[in-house]
């Protein structure tokens, strides 16, 4: 297989002919052949070749050709020669989302985010986003949301993706039958689904426990804990975060003290405010939380808590994003370091928290020491998402994980999510590392789709 760049170009004849300069014809080893089969996506043509006078890489496609497998735009794309004389056009990028399907704002709050991955990704590849129900999976096609260069969407038609990356908002979405079936059927196509569903944490922590030197760093954690367990968790640690396993943005959390002599506190957080709760006996406490709960308590967790760093008196961890590159390797793209606010459970942004940088963060804790504690935390995040990824059986190209620093100055997995939100990256001094994301998970759609040379550095 060759890979090469070219500008392709529409001509308004109808025939099925396809016009290529010389440079072109000999990137592609075609030189001396009469018919070429040209695809994309899944759809595939047959059609003339001719060789045209044009200096430089120029590929021209007959209305007839370009109708026939719906290419969605000229401009500059890759080409891949396959066996048989087949030359492949691409690669095309699918983002599936979902939302109201208003005209300007389609895919509600995720609409900025996914218009900054289609302009980035508009001269690399054919990129596009998509719903669920824009799929027609009869005739495998999808009717697609482009983005025009004036920063507008257009709606095209086009053959099904070569790669898919799942930005899916709903948990309660993604566990329905229909994803779980559309899933299925992109992988029954062997075409790479990237970020299969979101994370359930109880999942993760069983799937780390496989692996001593990742479960190293994972606080000890039951998930359905009974009330002995509880008793014991509080007995020995103090203090526990008591967490909904598919929960996300801090809601439903609950951290959980015990303090001989004085009693059990529960701090939560209630209608937007924080709340602290005394009880003078453990009874009582998990009376108050099966009174607030009740079944649902059988989907939270228990985790042992840990000792932070603190800035001011207040707690601080941190909000790794990492990314898989273009050569299939986890890099650490962005981190926040997030500062809880007073009397806080959680140090999420919506709750009281700041963002500040790593190395703000880290200089005020450990001074001349922030390089080298920093550079241990990125190992150890690198090191969580390999082993996740050979525990996880599905493709994973994006983890967020929040790691904390013990005062002992150990390092904890506290979470890990496989869409990650991107709040970090509106601090001012976090803008490059959100463009750096957004890179990123370009590079890994041309390497899933099999459109970048794998030994590109």
């Amino acid at each position: 297989m060759s890979l090469t760049f070219c500008n392709l170009h529409f001509t308004k004849q109808p025939q099925r002919v396809v016009y290529v300069s010389g440079a072109l014809m000999k990137s592609l080893k075609l030189s001396g052949k009469k018919n070429i089969r040209l695809r994309l996506g899944r759809d595939t043509i047959p059609a003339l070749i001719k060789p045209i006078k044009r200096a430089g890489k120029h590929m021209f496609l007959a209305s007839g050709v370009k109708t026939a497998i719906k290419v969605p735009k000229t401009g500059g794309i890759y080409l891949r020669n396959l066996q048989n004389d087949e030359v492949q056009l691409g690669p095309l990028v699918g983002v599936l989302s979902d939302g109201p399907g208003s005209s300007t704002q389609p895919f509600g709050s995720r609409t900025g985010f996914i218009k900054q991955l289609l302009r980035e990704g508009s001269n690399k590849c054919y990129i596009f986003a998509f719903m669920p129900r824009d799929i027609n999976w009869q005739q495998e096609q999808v009717y697609g949301y482009f983005l025009t260069e004036g920063g507008k969407f257009e709606r095209k038609m086009i053959p099904l993706p070569d790669v898919v990356y799942n930005r899916l908002p709903s948990r309660r979405a993604e566990t329905s039958p229909y994803i779980s079936q559309l899933r299925e059927r992109f992988a029954r196509k062997k075409i790479p689904f990237f970020n299969w569903s979101f994370f359930n944490k109880s999942d993760i922590y069983r799937l780390l426990e496989n692996d001593s030197s990742a479960n190293r760093y994972v606080p000890e954690t039951h998930s359905n804990p009974t009330s002995d367990q509880m008793r014991d968790m509080l007995d020995r640690h103090h203090f526990v975060y008591y967490k909904p396993s598919a929960g996300s943005l801090g809601h439903g959390i609950y951290r959980l003290t015990y303090l001989p002599k004085k009693g059990y506190f529960a701090r939560y957080r209630r209608s937007g405010k924080n709340v602290l709760l005394r009880f003078a006996s453990f009874d009582s406490l998990m009376r108050m939380l099966q009174s607030r709960h009740g079944r649902s308590l059988h989907n939270y967790i228990v985790q042992q808590g840990i000792r932070l760093i603190e800035i001011d008196s207040c707690p601080i961890d941190f909000r790794f994003h990492m990314h898989k590159n273009g050569n299939n390797q986890w890099v650490v793209v962005g981190i926040g370091a997030k500062q809880a606010g007073r009397g806080s459970v959680t140090t999420h942004l919506k709750n009281g928290g700041s963002l500040l940088t790593p190395q703000q963060a880290l200089g005020r804790v450990f001074g001349a020491r922030a390089d080298e504690v920093l550079l241990r935390a990125k190992g150890t995040a690198v090191k969580l998402a390999e082993s996740l990824e050979i525990q996880h059986r599905h493709l994973l190209g994006e983890i967020g994980f929040d790691l904390g620093i013990d005062q002992d100055e150990d390092i904890w997995m506290f979470e890990a999510n496989a869409k990650p939100g991107r709040s970090i990256f509106r601090h001012p001094s976090l803008r490059a590392e959100g463009k750096a994301s957004v890179e990123h998970i370009l590079e890994h759609c041309l390497y899933l789709s099999k459109f970048r040379r794998r030994d590109e550095t």
